[in-house]
This record gives structure tokens, sequence and C-alpha cells, in this order.
């Protein structure tokens, strides 16, 4: 048993009954990322809600890249709480002592190395006072390079805010959602535990949990972003290959939270989608990490996924690279 991953949904304990409970946990798990902590730090300062209405805590996963509490103190001033790990736990186990230590009705998990713009959590405000039997909401959001630099907004949901009309079927087809861009009720952690299972596309199975349980309110704002770079555990699961086994493993797990004439049609949707994801990867493997070997072998292994026109494209592009020598 690997502890670092837990087997089934971390029990999320309920708060005793506390006088003067924020409405806001914003809890920001961390780990050697301090490059970028100070711009997550200061996009939530900058829309403040004030300590009686809005926790900010940093939850840091045992960093040695940094003196990340330092940080927190010189950038916080005081305003944002620090929490350190014992011993490095893994991100589940972290995202777990976040919610645990939220003490808020809503949670916004802002990943250290992800910014939240202007108005994000007014706008949050406003689908849950409007929309009070959603479980979650969430913004539109954009991805972002290392520096901060606009790369692409996310696929559009809907046009304008409210419920997402049959969003457990959109969700279980594919990823639609960054972790910056949602908050969730704590009481729906409280019921359906925490992140399990896998390290890459945990959230995208909570996602999946929470649209079988509850409605999720959205709204096309585009009001958060998603950093893309080689050192977050995105990339690193590409070049290892894990992300494969994982989102396998996910597609798998998510089919019990389905109805069940469904679950075929849903599943082959999924694999067939993935399998073009991580084809496309692949090539992204080749060209910017400059491993011939490894995109060769996650294209195959995307092609085991499903067969299609696309992958089968990509597989044959990386072999006649790699016959070449381009």
């Amino acid at each position: 048993m690997n502890d670092r991953i837990p087997e089934k949904p971390p029990v999320i304990a309920p708060l005793p009954n506390v006088a003067n409970r924020p409405q806001w946990s914003v809890m920001i798990p961390s780990y050697n990322c301090s490059r970028f902590l100070e711009d997550a730090i200061r996009s939530v300062l900058l829309q403040d809600k004030g300590p009686d209405n809005m926790q900010i805590e940093v939850v840091d996963d045992a960093s040695t890249d940094a003196n990340v509490e330092e940080l927190v103190r010189r950038v916080g001033k005081g305003r944002v709480k620090f929490y350190r790990q014992e011993k490095n736990i893994g991100s589940l186990r972290n995202f777990e002592t976040c919610l645990n230590r939220s003490r808020g009705n809503w949670i916004h998990i802002l990943h250290g190395d992800d910014m939240v713009k202007p108005g994000f959590y007014d706008e949050i405000d406003k689908l849950f006072k409007q929309y009070p039997e959603a479980g979650a909401a969430f913004t539109a959001f954009t991805h972002v390079g290392t520096d901060g630099n606009f790369l692409y907004n996310s696929n559009p949901i809907q046009s304008e805010p409210g419920i997402i009309k049959d969003w457990l079927y959109e969700i279980a087809r594919s990823q639609k959602i960054q972790p910056p861009a949602i908050v969730v009720k704590r009481s729906v952690y409280e019921e359906l535990g925490g992140f399990f299972a896998v390290h890459y596309g945990e959230d995208w199975e909570m996602w999946v949990r929470i649209a079988a349980h509850f409605p999720v309110a959205h709204s096309p704002k585009k009001l958060a972003m998603y950093r893309i770079h080689s050192d977050n555990i995105t990339s690193q699961s590409f070049i290892t290959g894990q992300s494969i086994d994982d989102i396998k493993k996910v597609i798998d797990i998510i089919q019990d939270y389905l109805p069940t004439q469904d679950r075929k049609s849903l599943k082959h949707y999924a694999m067939q989608h993935f399998s073009k994801y991580f084809a496309r990867m692949s090539d992204r493997v080749y060209h910017e990490y400059k491993m011939p070997d490894i995109a060769m072998k996650q294209a195959k292994r995307a092609a085991n996924m499903n067969l299609n026109k696309i992958t089968a494209f990509f597989v044959l592009k990386i072999y006649i690279k790699k016959m070449i020598g381009y």
C-alpha cells in the first residue's frame, strides 16, 4: 500500500459549530514552486474579503527550493497563514490537509503555481447565491506559460452564467476544468471525501464525482489562470508515462458514477479523447523535451488506448522523425 496515494476518498471531517466562521477558505498547496508562489498569493490578496470572511493559508509539503515560510511572511504581511508538513507526503495528502484545515463554507484550492484574476471571488459568490443548489461553481480560465504569458483559453462551456445542463455527461467525457477555476462547498467534500487513487487526473475524478451528486454552476468569464511549466505534476507525468496509467484508472473509477446504460458509450468517448490528447502530447515530448524514445513509447501507448486517425497520424509522424533523425 502506498500511503501517499489514498485507496479511497479521505474523510474530510465536519467542523463543529464555530462562531464567526468565514465564508471563504483559500487554501494554497505548495511544493517547490516558490518562483510562482508570490504571484499566486498576490492574486488572492488583491481580492481579499477580510480576515473575518476569508481564510487564506499556504500549506507547504516540505519544499526544499526556498524558505517558503519566509516568503509567505514577506508577501502576506501577516494576513496569510502558513502550515508546513513535517515531511513530504505527496500532493494528494497535502490536498487532504488543505481540506481538513479549511474553516470556510466555500473552499478554493489554488495551487501554488496558479493564479486568479480580479473579480474571480465576486463571480463565484454571485453563482452560489443565485444557484444555492450548486455543490460547486467554476469560471472559464486561461492557460499561461512560465512567465505568466497568455497561451490559450479554455474551451467554452456555455455562453451565460448558470447551472450546466447534463454536466455529468459532459465532464465524464473529458477533463474540462483546471483547479484554479473551481470552488467547492465544504459540505460537499465532507459528504464525498477528498482526492484519491492517482496523482494525475485526481481532479477530473473529483469533478465527475461531484457532478454525479450535485448541480454545478459556471460562468463564462475567464477569471482564473492555469500555469503550464515543465516542473509541475502534469508535465512530469507526461515524461514518465504515469499520466496514461492514471487516466485509464480514473476512467474505470468514474464508471460507477454514471448511469448503467450510458457507461459503455461514455467510456469509449473518454478513451478516444485521451488517446488523441496523449498522442499530441507525445509530439510535445519529442520536440520540447527532446526525448524521442519516450515520445515513441507514449505514442504507441496512446494508440493502445484507442486507435483512431489522429492518434495513428502522430505515431507515424514520430516514427518517421526518429528514422530520419529529425
